[in-house]
């Protein structure tokens, strides 16, 4: 008889399916009406920018220069960093 003990694997992979390509090109040309976000699956944050031009453009750069860092997230939480 053995003593053996059930191995528990834990993964945590946090890092999104979603291309950071697609999010960068969305968010530069129709970054104003939210796609990228849509894209991204932050619905809520999505219609915010469509109805507010992308807050006015700022939102839009600062969601840009996220997203070309690599810090941009999905609705997961996960990082959207593969190219």
């Amino acid at each position: 008889m053995s003593d053996s003990q059930p191995i528990t694997v834990i993964v945590t992979d946090n890092v999104s399916p979603k291309s950071r390509l697609a999010a960068t090109l969305l968010c530069f040309f129709l970054g104003f009406l939210g796609i990228h976000r849509f894209y991204a699956g932050k619905i809520g944050t999505g219609i915010i920018w469509l109805l507010t031009g992308g807050l006015l453009g700022i939102g839009v750069l600062v969601d840009f220069i996220i997203i070309l860092v690599g810090s941009f997230r999905d609705k997961q939480g996960r990082v959207i960093s593969n190219w």
